[in-house]
């Protein structure tokens, strides 16, 4: 055991080369006198540069896991840092100075992105002039190229009224872009938005990501939005379940290249792995499962013994296991 200790004190830890490490996080809420777990032992990593997106019915927890993100909330338990800054421990002004220098959030509701009293221009140069450190030709040089870059030239002398819904979101990503994050956030940016609009919007996404580098994390449950991205990671229960990873592809033959997507399901640092609940309940999986340690793979299998014949006809409801989809006991492997 002592060895065992020795050797682990010698690897590096957890996530340390992520920007985004989220290691067993937990967030508990408490509504009179009823604990609601949010975040259930929730593991993410998130490497530097990537475009991604967050996906997962209402009630998963991606809503929490962004506010822990950006900065509004703070964990119950386990550890998140985002660009060197641990998230549980940071106080008051620290958490101010990440929310103003690390990372960028855009709302979907475009009234809380933009002051409706100012101009586009005036919107993307306040966050540097809270910041401080700039002159004031040098704010306004540095909003024109932003704007410039996300199109919207025509706009900088527009209050947001006088801007489409696009343009107030793409004003809304310039605005986050500011004071140059290492993380941009962004929480259903396209969802009030039309099928064109929101391309458009997306386009602005991975125009930051290409040119300025910023890791880029979304929200969605836009599956366009979500076929975007080389990686999408899917919530459930307040635990990463799946991950679809996307790659081009160019045939031996023809030279043709085509966009291939594969879908994998996460383990978890405590060695959790949730089945998908179409596979489970196809082959009448309740309660517990049968694993078979095989030479380059392991081999998951219904319980068909007496017992658990038994629990699965009748019992696995009381248990909370019939169609969880969750590989309790026997199917979390450590």
């Amino acid at each position: 055991m002592e060895r065992r200790a020795a050797s682990r004190r010698g690897q590096p830890a957890y996530g340390h080369d992520a920007l985004i490490a989220c290691d067993r996080l937990v967030r508990v809420f408490t509504t009179d006198g009823v604990e609601v777990q949010a975040l259930q032992g929730l593991d993410l990593l998130v490497a530097e540069g990537e475009l991604m997106a967050l996906v997962g019915a209402s009630g998963s927890g991606k809503s929490t896991l962004m506010n822990i993100l950006a900065g509004l909330d703070v964990p119950t338990a386990g550890a998140a840092k985002v660009a060197g800054r641990d998230l549980l421990t940071m106080d008051a002004k620290a958490r101010l100075g990440y929310r103003r220098d690390v990372v960028g959030f855009v709302w979907q509701q475009t009234a809380r992105n933009l002051l409706p009293y100012l101009t586009a221009l005036q919107n993307v140069t306040l966050p540097m002039q809270l910041r401080g450190g700039r002159r004031r030709a040098a704010r306004t040089k540095a909003a024109v190229e932003l704007l410039s870059m996300l199109a919207l030239d025509h706009c900088r002398d527009r209050r947001p009224h006088q801007l489409s819904g696009g343009e107030q979101q793409r004003t809304a990503i310039a605005v986050a872009l500011a004071n140059t994050p290492s993380v941009l956030l962004a929480d259903e940016p396209t969802g009030e938005l039309d099928s064109h609009t929101a391309e458009q919007v997306f386009t602005a996404f991975r125009t930051a990501n290409e040119e300025l580098g910023t890791t880029i994390v979304i929200v969605t449950h836009d599956q366009a939005v979500a076929s975007e991205v080389r990686r999408t990671v899917a919530i459930r229960d307040g635990r990463t379940s799946s991950e679809v990873l996307r790659r081009t592809e160019r045939d031996a033959a023809t030279g043709q290249e085509s966009l291939v997507a594969r879908e994998y399901a996460m383990l978890d640092r405590a060695g959790r792995l949730q089945l998908p609940a179409e596979y489970t309940s196809s082959l009448g999986m309740e309660y517990r499962v049968l694993l078979e340690l095989e030479s380059d793979h392991i081999g998951v299998w219904p319980d068909r013994t007496a017992d658990g014949a038994g629990r699965g006809r009748g019992g696995a409801g009381e248990d909370g296991a019939k169609g969880s989809g969750v590989a309790e006991d026997g199917g979390e492997a450590s």
